[in-house]
């Protein structure tokens, strides 16, 4: 077994953030709710404990059980983590007279201590805690303060047991890097190698020992997720994988055969099955956005079970599942946090499909996944494309999905596509796509008057999808695709830009 950090989540926001740091330091870790500690083995090096909504006073708050743990292995407590070690073991916590939130500056900071070493003087910290840690214990030694929190940072005397009020995990904590490459590297001796071939050596090593001689039936949608996990699979099973690429008449302009097209030459077995109109008959009517992701999810699970009736002992459905489908899915592998939205390829089979779930890529961020895919020489025009969501423009068109609906879309998803390659854009943009709104409104064209749709632009700027920024593109070329796609397109005559941020705001719009 792989080296790993093991990340107890109490339900923060930032603790898919602590993952990502510490993986940036090749170094696997996992996140488990903290009260499903996994068995603590021998290839785990250091815990560390997360953030929470909660307060330590309150009675209801999390209340990890660290008899295993403190003492005997390197732990962290950052934010919350940190003012339950204090709270719990003889401090004292209190809330803040004012709530502090936002960027700090360390006062002091101990340099000689082994986890606040290199650690300027006055470095900038993020601050998000409505409590305060007022007093600590007699073997508590405070290693950093800001001049509103004295207790900024501890270790506890003859542990190698650390707590820490500020999150190391966010950017604007501008030297936390550093403190976390000390506790992990340093303190938990971790030696970085968990880099993109290693994971691949070890995940085909796993997938050819958990399926063994079965056959393997495979969703291919053409994006980075599924092509990363087909080659995985390819690699530990080969001809026994068996990938199917599915029509749902949601997808891209012309995108059915140029994805089959892409895949030539990869050595994959690859089919294609149309069956648009089995979803345009499901999503007729329908215009809650939970709805439809279920209808397009029900019908990929019947489509499915039918190809794989088709390939005698087909036992498994692969899947590109990514960690942030989970995370949104089941909230922080299944702790405090909260749902944010369904994904049609997490939670599971229904029981009359008679395959289990493989999924290769679950536990990674995006980006990750695109390194995994470099390293075992994908075509970069592959790994390069903007994420698409599983269920297609059928999330894409607020409102019911009609076929008609779908025809306008993909062209003016086309032109807004095809402009930002043609002006040297599309690389500067993580994802992009158009959505059609649910309303109509007055135009002029010539000497007429309309009354016709209104499209949504959106693109954005982002790592993994977890956070994201609108994109700043130039005016000019939002007026050459805003000009382009009223003059081209039949039924359009208005055309925005959302200038949205996730957080508060989600990628797409459904």
């Amino acid at each position: 077994m792989h080296e790993m950090i093991l990340v107890l989540d109490f339900g923060s926001q930032y603790t898919q953030l602590i993952a990502r740091r510490v993986r940036e330091l090749n170094i696997y870790c996992e996140i488990h709710p903290w009260n499903k500690c996994p068995e603590l083995t021998d290839n785990i090096k250091g815990v560390i404990l997360s953030g929470s909504p909660f307060s330590v006073r309150d009675e209801n708050s999390p209340k990890p059980n660290l008899d295993q743990i403190k003492g005997e292995l390197p732990l962290l407590g950052v934010c919350f983590g940190a003012q339950y070690l204090a709270n719990n073991f003889g401090g004292e916590v209190l809330p803040s007279k004012i709530r502090e939130y936002g960027r700090a500056n360390l006062s002091f900071v101990d340099d000689t201590n082994i986890l606040t070493k290199g650690i300027s003087m006055d470095s900038q910290v993020w601050m998000s805690h409505g409590d305060t840690i007022k007093n600590v214990p007699d073997n508590y030694k405070i290693i950093a303060s800001t001049s509103d929190v004295e207790v900024a940072g501890f270790q506890i005397e003859g542990e190698q047991t650390f707590g820490i009020q500020f999150h190391p995990e966010v950017y604007h904590s501008l030297e936390g890097s550093i403190l976390l490459k000390n506790y992990l590297v340093d303190i938990c001796g971790c030696s970085q190698d968990w880099t993109p071939n290693s994971f691949v050596d070890e995940t085909v090593n796993n997938l050819k020992n958990t399926i063994g001689d079965d056959k393997v039936i495979l969703g291919l949608s053409g994006g980075v997720d599924s092509t990363v996990a087909a080659v995985l699979l390819h690699k530990a099973i080969g001809k026994n994988l068996h990938c199917i690429f599915v029509d749902n008449g949601l997808l891209r302009k012309d995108e059915f055969s140029s994805v089959l097209d892409s895949y030539k030459g990869m050595g994959l077995n690859v089919k294609g099955v149309n069956a648009s109109e089995l979803f345009y008959e499901e999503l007729k009517g329908l215009t809650d956005p939970e709805l439809k992701r279920k209808a397009i999810g029900k019908v990929f699970i019947d489509v499915f079970d039918e190809e794989s009736k088709l390939v005698e002992n087909a036992k498994w459905l692969g899947q590109g599942t990514i960690y942030p489908d989970v995370i949104e899915s089941v909230s922080a592998t299944g702790g405090p946090s909260a749902t944010i939205k369904s994904h049609h390829n997490v939670g599971g089979l229904p029981d009359y499909m008679k395959l289990e779930v493989i999924e290769p890529l679950k536990l990674l961020f995006k980006d990750e996944v695109r390194r995994i895919g470099k390293s075992m020489g994908i075509d970069p025009k592959i790994l390069g494309r903007h994420p698409f969501p599983g269920p297609g423009l059928g999330i894409r068109i607020l409102g019911d999905v009609t076929k008609e609906k779908v025809q306008i879309l993909q062209e003016v998803d086309h032109i807004f596509i095809s402009t930002l390659k043609e002006d040297g854009l599309y690389d500067d943009v993580w994802q992009a796509g158009a959505i059609f709104l649910p309303i109509q409104s007055v135009g002029v064209m010539g000497d007429e008057r309309t009354y016709e749709n209104a499209v949504a632009l959106r693109a954005v700027t982002s790592t993994d999808g977890m956070t994201a920024d609108w994109c700043h593109l130039p005016y000019e070329f939002l007026a050459k695709v805003s000009n382009r796609i009223i003059n081209q397109v039949k039924g359009i005559n208005r055309v925005t830009y959302d200038i949205s941020s996730k957080p508060p705001a989600t990628i797409e719009w459904e």
